[in-house]
């Protein structure tokens, strides 16, 4: 009986086989595929036609984003933005009647003040649901719009005098002032406060989806808080330097002079739009010599030192 010896040689099991050194046969394989004139659904693109606002634009205006639901801090940024909302609408309000608007003219002309009315209510309540809208659902477009319900609502003090649309206060030029900036505060406020609703919002989904990773979120979060205190304070305090300054240079000269200071406290250039602008002027000046002696650095210099 015949025994296979069995070594290294492995001849035996390519027998009766047939082996290639190159790859299978193109040819071959053509062949067999079966031919269809059906075009993939994976192969057509999906094509959406831009509206005339995105042609405009070059793409879209406020694009919708998909967040997560929202967290403790956003919660804490949705709720102080409603409130500043709520507040904006007091103060818009009083301090832009419907007088010189162009829904006024529109009900002088029809003869129906009422219509004027109507509409200047309506303007301020759309603002308000729009925004209470686009801050819980976290949708910019909705805030955008609310945006520009309060501005537009606010364009009459370019072309009249300053006037209220409800007697709460006395008719004094100080309290005058400090509701419009009061006003004028609280409008940024807003803005920033539901911007920071979208902006935490898309942080809080990537660092949850794992897409980016932030070392100390809370310290960023905190600085944030902080700015939004500081910010506003410095800013009012410069409209108040600015507006009163016939009341401040006549402080200083009342030092030296009480017949002088009572001279520039009843000055027509001070209290007019000459006044506004040597106000504008100082306070530039000041921040001019903050940024010459590089006060933004010292400052930057010394939260870090002071962290360290």
């Amino acid at each position: 009986m015949y025994k296979r010896q069995v070594g290294n040689d492995t001849s035996h099991l390519y027998d009766g086989k047939t082996v290639r050194s190159g790859a299978p046969s193109r040819k071959k394989a053509a062949g067999k595929i079966t031919s269809s004139t059906e075009i993939p659904k994976d192969a057509i693109p999906e094509v959406t036609i831009p509206s005339f606002v995105e042609s405009l634009f070059g793409g879209p205006l406020v694009p919708k984003m998909k967040f997560l639901p929202a967290a403790k801090n956003v919660q804490n940024l949705q709720f102080a933005s409603a409130g500043a909302m709520v507040v904006l609408a007091v103060l818009t309000y009083i301090v832009t009647p419907q007088v010189g608007t162009p829904w006024f003219a529109l009900g002088d002309i029809l003869d129906i003040p009422a219509i004027g009315t109507a509409l200047h209510v309506l303007i301020i309540l759309g603002s308000i649901m729009t925004g209470f809208w686009g801050i819980f659902q976290r949708d910019a477009r909705f805030l955008l719009g609310s945006y520009v319900l309060f501005i537009l609502i606010s364009l009459r003090f370019a072309a009249s005098t300053v006037t209220f649309s409800a007697d709460l206060l006395p008719d004094s030029e100080g309290a005058q002032k400090s509701l419009l900036v009061l006003y004028a505060v609280f409008l940024v406020m807003y803005i920033e406060l539901s911007n920071g609703v979208i902006r935490f919002s898309m942080l809080d989904t990537s660092i949850r989806t794992g897409e980016v990773y932030v070392m100390n979120e809370k310290k960023v979060l905190s600085r944030y808080q902080a700015s939004l205190i500081l910010t506003p304070l410095i800013a009012g305090t410069v409209a108040f330097l600015t507006l009163f300054v016939n009341v401040i240079i006549p402080w200083f000269i009342q030092v030296i002079d009480d017949t002088a200071a009572l001279r520039m406290s009843e000055s027509v250039e001070l209290t007019s739009v000459y006044g506004v602008a040597l106000g504008t002027m100082l306070v530039f000046l000041v921040v001019a010599g903050m940024f010459a002696i590089n006060l933004p650095l010292r400052i930057q210099q010394f939260r870090e030192s002071s962290d360290d």
